[in-house]
C-alpha cells in the first residue's frame, strides 16, 4: 500500500526543484474561470455532452427540487420539468427551491426559475399540468432520460410505458420518513417497472377509481411523511445514473437501489422481468406529420391515408375519453370530452336525482364517428404525441410534429418570478 500522502491538483508543489523536475511533463492547466472546471477533471466526463442533453423530470416536489439542482449544478444543456400541483407551506420543509413567497404558484414554474438562478447556462422549460394527460410522447421520444420524482403509481405505470415504447432510460425513485429506493429502467432489454408490480400494486392502483370507472375524490396521495435528507440521497443517486446514461457508463438496469436510513442498510436487488408484461410495446420510428393537437380528428384521419394506410381506419386512444354522462333515471346528460382521469366521481352525480349517472367511455374513434369533427386535443390528445392508427391491415405511428413550433417556442421562455414576489 502507498503510504504516500495524497496531493491536490491545484496545490503548488511545497519543493521547487521537484516543480522543476515535473516540468518535464505536459503541464495540467486549470482554468478557475470555467465553472465546470473541477468537474472536466474526471476522466470520462464530457461537459458537451452535458450541454446538449435534453432531461424530462416528472414531478417538482421534494425529490424534484433536488434533481433540478443537481442538473443545474452539471450544467445539464435542456431541462423539461412538469408538475401539477402548487406550492403550499408544507413544500417549504422538504424543498431547497421553494421559499415563503411561492404559495400558490406551480412547483415546475419556481423549480424551473430557480434552477435557472443557480446555473444561467441550462434551458429550464416548466409545464403545469399531468404526464398522463398534458405531455406527449414526442418530448418522451426527443429527451435522453427521464427522470421520475413522483407520488403514485399510476403516473409511474404511465411514464414506464411511454418510455418503452420510444425507447428511452428512465430512473424512478420513491422516498418515505428516512427510507428511499431508486430504481434504473433502460428498454428495450431490461426489466421495467411494471414487471416489479404486484398484485396488491394492482389492486391499489384500482383503488383510485370508482366503480364506473371515474377518479374518486379524496384520495390521500403525495402525503406521504418523508425527510428532506433522504430526499436530498436519493434525488442525488437518481442524478448520478442518469449522468451515467448520458455519458454512455453502463448502469445496473432493471435494479433498485435500496436505502434503509434507521438501519443505515443499502443493498441493491434485481427486480423480475416479466416476458409478458403489457409495459413491454414499442413503437416503430413515427412518420412525421404537419398536424397540431388544434387540428380535427379527420384531418389526421385523411393523412393517415395519404401515407399508405388503408381504411376504414380508427384512432386508438391511449386515454381513455369520457364523451358524456347521462342518468338513465331522469334522462339529465352533459357532454364532457376529457380523459377519464381528469374526471371525479363527484362530477357523474345526476344534479337532479342525486344519484349516480352513467358515463360513455371511448378507447378508439372509428373515422365515420361523429366526434372526428372535433379537434385532436378535444378528444384528449395532447401537443407533440405519437399517435396510433389502425388500418385494415396494419397500423401506423403518427407524430404531430406541427406542434414542435409550439414547444420550442416554450423553449425559448426563461421563468421568472412575478413582479411582486
Amino acid at each position: 500500500m502507498d503510504d504516500s500522502p495524497l496531493t491536490f491538483l491545484d496545490e503548488e508543489p511545497a519543493d521547487p526543484e521537484s516543480a522543476a523536475d515535473a516540468d518535464a511533463s505536459p503541464a495540467l492547466f486549470i482554468d478557475d474561470t470555467d465553472r465546470y472546471s473541477r468537474l472536466r477533471l474526471i476522466p470520462w466526463w464530457r461537459q458537451e455532452r452535458l450541454a446538449a442533453a435534453r432531461v424530462l423530470v416528472v414531478g417538482a416536489g421534494a425529490l424534484g427540487n433536488e434533481v433540478l439542482k443537481n442538473l443545474a449544478l452539471l450544467g445539464v444543456g435542456t431541462v423539461y420539468v412538469i408538475d401539477l400541483d402548487d406550492v403550499e407551506p408544507s413544500n417549504l420543509s422538504r424543498s431547497v427551491l421553494f421559499r415563503t413567497e411561492d404559495g400558490g404558484r406551480g412547483k415546475a414554474e419556481v423549480g424551473a426559475q430557480r434552477a435557472c438562478e443557480i446555473n444561467p447556462d441550462v434551458r429550464m422549460i416548466p409545464f403545469q399540468g399531468d404526464v398522463i394527460t398534458d405531455l406527449g410522447l414526442g418530448l418522451f421520444a426527443d429527451v435522453d432520460v427521464v427522470i421520475g420524482c413522483l407520488d403514485n403509481r399510476e403516473a409511474r405505470l404511465w411514464v414506464n410505458r411511454q418510455c418503452w415504447k420510444v425507447g428511452t432510460p428512465w430512473v424512478d425513485s420513491g422516498i418515505q420518513e428516512i427510507q428511499g429506493v431508486v430504481k434504473v429502467f433502460v428498454p428495450p432489454d431490461s426489466a421495467c417497472y411494471e414487471c416489479a408490480m404486484t398484485e396488491r400494486d394492482y389492486q391499489l392502483l384500482n383503488l383510485r377509481y370508482s366503480c364506473p370507472l371515474l377518479r374518486r375524490d379524496q384520495i390521500m396521495e403525495g402525503k406521504v411523511p418523508t425527510a428532506p435528507t433522504i430526499a436530498s440521497m436519493m434525488g442525488a443517486l437518481e442524478v448520478q445514473e442518469a449522468l451515467k446514461i448520458i455519458h454512455g457508463l453502463p448502469v445496473a438496469a432493471g435494479s433498485a437501489m435500496v436505502f434503509n436510513g434507521v438501519a443505515n442498510q443499502f443493498y441493491t436487488t434485481r427486480l423480475p422481468f416479466r416476458a409478458d408484461c403489457l409495459s413491454h410495446e414499442t413503437y416503430p420510428q413515427p412518420v412525421e406529420l404537419p398536424l397540431s393537437a388544434t387540428q380535427p380528428v379527420a384531418d389526421l384521419f385523411a393523412a393517415a391515408q395519404q401515407t399508405g394506410l388503408a381504411g376504414p381506419l380508427t384512432l386508438v386512444l391511449e386515454r381513455d375519453l369520457v364523451v358524456s354522462i347521462g342518468c338513465p333515471r331522469c334522462g339529465w346528460h352533459i357532454d364532457v370530452h376529457r380523459p377519464r382521469t381528469r374526471v371525479s366521481q363527484a362530477e357523474s352525480i345526476c344534479p337532479t336525482c342525486n344519484k349516480p349517472a352513467q358515463p360513455e367511455i371511448v378507447s378508439a374513434l372509428a373515422e365515420d364517428s361523429p366526434l372526428a369533427a372535433l379537434s385532436l386535443a378535444q378528444v384528449g390528445i395532447p401537443p407533440y404525441d405519437i399517435v396510433r392508427v389502425d388500418g385494415i391491415d396494419d397500423s401506423g405511428f403518427f407524430l404531430l410534429a406541427g406542434d414542435r413550433g409550439w414547444l420550442e417556442a416554450r423553449s425559448q421562455e426563461t421563468p421568472k418570478a412575478p413582479v411582486n414576489a
